[in-house]
């Protein structure tokens, strides 16, 4: 659900097996069609979206505690519209769909706040096929959903956390633009998305812990 460039990957296991389970109550409720059911689906729905809330909670206040221990801040992909920009088999769209991308963004950005943490979003675009060693990016990097395997300097390694490792820099710059009134403008810009194609669909958020002098 989230990967820091630490290489911390929380998978949200529990929550993903809840999900599916629910899934499959779901879909046994729906096929009855009856009002004794219909009152049960709604019934669920409200639980699950409260135990996404909590693992979001939980999430988010990992992340913001380590970037607080260590002096750092904090930058996440701007997500903002990825459920209309990505394509996904039939199995993985239920569970794309029933994460909340935004609410977990925006506890981020509220415990950052309470916290005194620097926080920023950056554009997404081609963090996923971008190697963080030599800066060469192509498609063909991004191997599968989970592995990364440079074409040009030979590295190899989990394609969250490489995609992870990339956003520190686009932070740097965000936040020197946060911090420069005049430079406003040109945030906007950066945030506003990319008209570039992104890459493989990703799992989850990359969160990048990133160094601020």
């Amino acid at each position: 659900m989230a990967t820091t460039s630490d290489g911390h990957r929380m998978s949200g296991a529990r929550s993903n097996r809840y999900r599916k389970r629910q899934q499959r109550i779901r879909k046994r409720l729906q096929a009855k069609k009856t009002a004794s059911a219909r009152r049960l689906l709604k019934k669920r729905r409200r639980k699950e979206q409260r135990v996404t809330t909590d693992v979001n909670h939980q999430i988010s206040e990992r992340i913001v505690a380590e970037a607080e221990r260590t002096g750092r801040g904090i930058a996440i992909e701007n997500l903002g519209g990825i459920r209309e920009r990505v394509r996904l088999r039939k199995p993985q769209r239920a569970t794309m769909h029933s994460w909340a991308f935004a609410r977990l963004g925006q506890y981020l950005a509220c415990n950052a706040r309470r916290a005194g943490t620097a926080f920023v979003r950056v554009d997404p675009a081609y963090t996923s096929q971008e190697c963080h060693s030599c800066g060469w990016i192509d498609r063909g990097n991004r191997r599968s959903q989970a592995s990364f395997i440079c074409g040009r300097c030979g590295f190899v390694g989990h394609a969250d956390h490489n995609a992870a490792r990339n956003i520190p820099d686009r932070g740097v710059t965000c936040w020197g633009e946060v911090m420069r009134p005049h430079a406003l403008p040109s945030l906007a810009a950066s945030q506003g998305g990319s008209s570039r194609p992104v890459g493989t669909p990703q799992s989850g958020a990359r969160a990048a812990n990133l160094g601020l002098q």
